[in-house]
């Protein structure tokens, strides 16, 4: 049995945020392996989200994020259980992180309902000409445009982009983390995204 020394806890509850006890108890379970006990601690924090799911967020933040030159702005509204929560410095920092990938991927809807309808024919029919171009069977064609406009989608909606602070992870991903972490449920509501000359 490996010894789970005070400064694994310290490394691993650095690294994640988590409770002592917690980084303890999945340090014990990994058996000290620092990899392992970090995804322990994911999957754990992802079920607790799932949990709050439902719980109504009445409280939140409406956040600005300027980015340099002032050419390009975002205004986001995230939404959380308690006005405790919106103070927090993990909840904010959730909150400008969020603000600035808007910033960064240019989403236009935060899942595929909120896509203009006419924006997403355009694409099916771009697709489409792209499939008859390349001289794909007639028979196929439609589930491949359905695929693409499927990638389409994760592409544009901020809940199933990938995150540009860590790719191995979407913003549904990172905001089931966060709820995990703070306890609470968390909602981003809405955003919109402003730059000079579009």
């Amino acid at each position: 049995m490996v010894q789970i020394s005070a400064a694994m806890v310290k490394e691993l509850r650095s690294a994640t945020g988590s409770g002592i006890m917690d980084c303890k108890r999945v340090l014990t379970d990994a058996e000290g392996d620092m990899e392992k006990a970090i995804d322990l601690l994911r999957k754990k924090g992802l079920a607790k989200a799932a949990k709050r799911a439902g719980r109504t967020t009445s409280e939140g933040l409406i956040y600005s994020y300027i980015h340099t030159g002032s050419k390009l702005g975002v205004l986001i509204e995230v939404n959380c259980e308690s006005d405790f929560v919106a103070k927090t410095e993990d909840f904010q920092m959730f909150v400008k992180n969020i603000a600035m990938h808007v910033a960064a991927a240019n989403p236009v809807g935060l899942n595929p309902e909120d896509v203009d309808l006419a924006v997403v024919e355009k694409e099916r029919e771009i697709f489409r000409a792209q499939m008859l171009e390349q001289g794909k069977p007639e028979n196929i064609i439609d589930k491949i445009v359905e695929g693409k406009v499927e990638k389409f989608y994760k592409e544009v909606c901020l809940m199933s982009q990938q995150y540009v602070k860590d790719p191995q992870q979407t913003i549904t991903d990172l905001l089931k983390e966060t709820i995990g972490k703070i306890g609470e449920n968390i909602q981003i509501k809405r955003f919109v995204r402003f730059q000079i000359g579009e």
